[in-house]
């Protein structure tokens, strides 16, 4: 009776590491739970094996309903953690996921996948214990505690949706740290110009609401051209204290020229329709599936730096990062890598180096690695942990730096 209570309390709840994300919770107690499922199976195997090899043949039935009990027990046990595994980890991955699923019945193959997942999600709790125990020694230092809040712009194709945030687990460590943040929230796709309007009537928003002076922003991609927009053209220089690009093709992004050039007009407004159809139904407006394409050329783009003048009150700063090798990313982005990669050298998948640069320049990301940090990456969209690169870390960073120099 004491081990079968033992055995239901560790079901419901397993030992887990320290941590206050309650989805984490559940991935330390899957670990838990499928670890010692594997380990109590082994043991098992060993043991009745050497039982039935030592005892007579009529003693074998009760060692037999005693190893079908066992079985039973831990494959209860070893369920209960991989479910738990498959709804909570996030490093894993989906493609790993669908592997396991499809291939339980395989045996070794599928120890050999459940192994590869059990990896990943070690070093997944790894990570975010270093990062609980990091947040907690330094909560009294407010690293992010800047003079105005922070104004987070989306790249193109995005919306800043509450159930899944563009900038990943980034907004949520800023603020442990102290950050103030709002968001954009302006339409997944439409023109420089239409886009700049929606984020100035955000910026007076939050002047309007918070009696604040001015605002950090912080723009990733398109949205970098959007915010120099908005501060040129339609007066919001004096409202903004800093703008930090996050891999913005300022001189524009080869990939999207040649995409333009390569496809029909046909082809294009068939893709752009049906884009443009799905994102009326979650949220948009008015999408504008090539008019939010058109700008990131770089035509357009040479003809924007000659328009938008930098305000010399405001401090223009830029930053990015850099994939390795061509199988870093996703397809998309292993095919701009290459095309990239041959007329202007390093890029994210998307936007090359050189097309970052603007303003005061802090460099790009480079992990130890040979995986890289593609356009994705650099805003934690899939929440994917990468060896020698942090992500929240490196916007800790960057925000810390505003606030000492007083903004």
């Amino acid at each position: 009776m004491c081990l079968g209570t033992l055995f239901v309390l560790l079901n419901i709840f397993p030992i887990h590491r320290k941590t206050n994300d309650k989805g984490q919770k559940y991935t330390s107690c899957g670990f838990e739970l499928t670890l010692a499922a594997l380990i109590i199976a082994s043991v098992n195997v060993v043991f009745y094996i050497s039982l039935f090899l030592r005892v007579e043949e009529a003693s074998r039935i009760p060692a037999i309903v005693s190893a079908c009990m066992c079985f039973f027990l831990t494959l209860i046990m070893l369920v209960n953690g991989v479910l738990r595994l498959f709804v909570t980890a996030k490093q894993p991955g989906v493609v790993l996921k669908i592997l396991v699923f499809a291939f339980w019945w395989v045996p070794i193959l599928n120890l050999v996948l459940l192994f590869l997942i059990m990896k990943k999600v070690y070093r997944e709790m790894e990570f975010n214990e270093y990062r609980y125990l990091l947040n907690t020694e330094r909560r009294d230092e407010r690293l992010c505690e800047t003079k105005y809040p922070l104004y987070m712009v989306h790249g193109v194709f995005f919306r800043d949706w509450q159930n899944f945030n563009y900038w990943g687990r980034i907004p949520g460590e800023l603020i442990k740290n102290g950050a103030k943040i709002y968001y954009g929230n302006h339409q997944s796709a439409a023109s420089v110009e239409q886009s700049a309007e929606e984020l100035k009537q955000g910026l007076l928003k939050i002047i309007e609401e918070t009696n604040c002076e001015k605002v950090n922003i912080i723009a990733h991609s398109k949205g970098g051209i959007d915010a120099r927009y908005m501060i040129s053209m339609l007066g919001m220089g004096k409202y903004t204290a800093s703008l930090t690009t996050i891999n913005t093709p300022h001189y524009g992004c080869k990939f999207v020229s040649r995409i333009l050039e390569k496809t029909s007009q046909k082809t294009l407004s068939l893709v752009g329709s049906g884009y443009e159809k799905i994102f009326s139904k979650l949220g948009d407006d008015n999408p504008d599936f090539y008019g939010s394409l058109l700008p990131l050329t770089d035509e357009s783009c040479a003809r924007w730096n000659e328009i938008l003048k930098d305000d010399e009150n405001v401090l223009y700063q830029s930053t990015g990062s850099m994939m390795k090798t061509p199988f870093g990313s996703i397809p998309p982005l292993i095919l701009g890598y290459n095309l990239i990669k041959k007329h202007e050298g390093d890029n994210d998948g998307l936007v090359s180096v050189k097309s970052m640069v603007w303003g005061d320049f802090l460099g790009v990301a480079v992990p130890k690695g040979n995986e890289g940090i593609s356009h994705g990456d650099v805003i934690d969209l899939t929440k994917k942990n990468i060896d020698g690169f942090d992500v929240c870390e490196f916007y800790i960073d960057l925000v810390n730096k505003l606030r000492l120099k007083g903004l």
